[in-house]
């Protein structure tokens, strides 16, 4: 259990509105103008005030939120409580969290410009770093702001120091999606099945006549309907929240503003068949093919750290070994790890990244 948060400062966890020029009219239609939770540590209000502090970006995994690290959690820490009793500790200097809000109607993202779901690369990097920068005392340059992340944010922060290593200065990877081959291929016929109960006409026995042009990986009408009424419901089975899931990978990895719903799908609907040409558009996305594409910008971070549990539900620790050989093959310096777990509940994890972190942007 958790010990008491009273035990030490605990800080102060403010609340800014952001309204967002990027993400209006995003084709989701997904609110613009968002709540900006910001954690400050008890060292921000001592003294005289002209203290400047590094900033650390969270990117929270598939189905949350900024928010949902920083609510009241029962036998365990939130985020600003972990850092609290860290700094406290002295494992790890005072920073200031970020914690945006980046849910979408697909239930996520995977932190990059999309066309079918929104510029969330942008509004980070864009938007929100020179928002939080002008409002609090920040270090304000790359080599004291770092991102990090779990499952789909820790893909985000390891690619954010690939493609936008200007903006961030250290990355950490929790359990980042990488080596799509074992993390999302094997999970698409379960997708096939669940939109399969949208399709029409409605399947009867007897002999199987496959519809014909689904080679090109465009819908044929049962994803939107898989969609609205999933959007209509209560509550989501875990069948409908994996098919969503992937979904949301589709219009991340391939988005096509020409095709129904705005991308194009890696499989055929009603074969099963993988779809090369479309499988390689998800493939130029996987970190262990970007490695040497980004050689440059990962060397010039001050610190990387990966790690993974050896039992992850969706295989993800092959796609992390993957990724330190790809690393390390390129010279690249970086911390990687592996400890006794799953995919589920390694929140305790950030014991260890957020000092790695701090030591790295002091």
């Amino acid at each position: 259990m958790a010990r008491k948060h009273s035990d030490w400062a605990a800080g102060e966890l403010v609340v800014l509105e952001h309204s967002s020029r990027v993400l209006a009219d995003n084709p989701l239609g997904d609110p613009h103008v968002r709540k900006l939770p910001v954690w400050l540590p008890p060292q921000y209000s001592q003294g005289r005030g002209g203290r400047r502090f590094p900033v650390l970006y969270d990117m929270v995994g598939y189905t949350g939120s900024g928010w949902s690290h920083v609510a009241w959690r029962n036998f365990e820490e939130n985020l600003p409580e972990r850092a609290a009793r860290l700094v406290h500790e002295r494992k790890m200097g005072p920073c200031i969290l970020v914690f945006p809000d980046c849910f979408t109607a697909l239930g996520g993202n995977q932190y990059i410009n999309s066309s079918a779901i929104g510029r969330y690369a942008d509004y980070l990097t864009k938007e929100l770093i020179p928002f939080v920068d002008r409002e609090f005392r920040t270090l304000a340059d790359r080599d004291h702001r770092g991102c990090f992340g779990k499952s789909s944010g820790g893909y985000g922060a390891i690619v954010h120091g690939m493609k936008y290593a200007k903006y961030w200065g250290a990355v950490a990877d929790h359990s980042g999606d990488a080596y799509f081959d074992f993390v999302y291929h094997h999970d698409w016929p379960n997708t096939l099945n669940e939109l399969a109960k949208y399709r029409v006409p409605k399947q009867k026995p007897g002999s199987f006549k496959p519809k014909a042009n689904l080679r090109a990986g465009l819908d044929d009408g049962r994803v939107r309907r898989f969609l609205e009424h999933i959007w209509s419901k209560p509550k989501l089975s875990g069948a409908e929240t994996h098919c969503l899931m992937n979904l949301c990978m589709a219009a991340t990895y391939d988005p096509a503003p020409s095709a129904p719903n705005g991308f194009k799908l890696p499989f055929d609907l009603e074969t099963g068949e993988r779809i090369e040409a479309r499988w390689q558009k998800w493939l130029a996305h996987d970190p262990i093919h970007l490695v040497a594409r980004h050689k440059a910008a990962l060397k010039s971070l001050r610190g990387i750290y990966v790690d993974c549990g050896w039992r992850d539900q969706y295989h993800i620790h092959y796609g992390c070994r993957l990724l330190s050989q790809s690393l390390k093959r390129a010279g690249i310096a970086h911390r990687y790890e592996e400890f006794d777990d799953d995919h589920s509940g390694v929140d305790y994890r950030m014991d260890v990244s957020l000092p790695f972190l701090s030591r790295a942007l002091r």
